[in-house]
């Protein structure tokens, strides 16, 4: 029988990005519909790659060095699009990695079950991105990303509540913050495909925070910690950089995270 952490090391060995969404979203039917019957698959252990595996495009680059693209052009819409088509296939990789990379840690199996479901809804993320550059001429990879997307998981790939802090918490956070923004300009332009898809992402990111906070807390209420000063603490040792607001307090809130979490960690706080 095949387990859940080896299922997540197949997701992150996938070189294609379209094979590696595919393989997330049937990987993801699979353990549901176990889960479902009563058979649950086991979670099990394997070792996952320090990296995964990428196709030869995008071209990564430093983020100083990936051209800016003024959003009012069909070029700089699609510039965004790819961008955040970047992010969603990044964001596959992460929560497998989470699944697969932290076993050793004693976790229900809700923990399980909320990664699963993150690293589905990841993954039909970027199919939406990708269906919407197409649909715009363009696609994944056509131009340069970001390569410092993975550098979260390295700076915590040894601490289950520093990845828990930087990448549901900070990152995804972020999201929150600026989508709405996005769906503006696409609204704008009367790109209506790119708002729904937009808006679908705006919905479910919610809830990956929320499954950030959710097990942050859990874990700081076995160890008898206190969630915002264990947060600030990690917060401040592995993620490089202030908060920067705006911040989307409502949505914020919705997710867990009150304000006392993030404006601390602000350059001005």
């Amino acid at each position: 029988m095949t387990t859940l952490s080896a299922m997540a090391v197949e997701v992150l060995g996938t070189p294609d990005p379209r094979e590696k969404a595919a393989l997330s979203r049937r990987h993801a039917d699979a353990w549901r519909a176990a889960r479902e019957v009563g058979t649950p698959l086991p979670v099990g252990h394997a070792a996952p790659p320090d990296r995964p595996a990428r196709p030869d495009r995008p071209e990564l680059k430093n983020p100083r060095d990936v051209p800016r693209r003024r959003p009012g052009s069909p070029e700089g819409r699609r510039a965004l699009l790819h961008a955040v088509a970047h992010i969603e296939l990044n964001a596959v990789d992460l929560h497998w990695d989470v699944i697969a990379r932290f076993t050793d840690t004693p976790l229900p199996m809700g923990f399980y079950d909320d990664w699963v479901q993150a690293a589905d809804d990841e993954a039909k993320h970027f199919g939406l991105m990708a269906d919407c550059l197409e649909a715009a001429g363009s696609h994944y990879g056509a131009l340069p990303a970001h390569a410092g997307m993975w550098r979260a998981a390295e700076d915590t790939a040894a601490d289950l509540m520093a990845r828990l802090a930087v990448v549901p918490m900070v990152l995804e956070a972020r999201g929150l913050d600026v989508t709405p923004g996005m769906i503006e300009i696409f609204r704008r332009a009367k790109e209506d495909d790119a708002v729904a898809a937009l808006e679908i992402i705006s919905a479910e990111e919610v809830a990956h925070v929320a499954y950030g906070s959710k097990w942050f807390h859990f874990l700081c209420g076995r160890h008898d910690l206190d969630p915002k000063d264990v947060f600030h603490d990690l917060v401040r040792r592995h993620f490089h950089g202030p908060l920067k607001p705006p911040f989307d307090e409502a949505r914020r809130a919705e997710a867990g995270l009150p304000p006392d979490f993030y404006w601390p960690l602000t350059e001005n706080a």
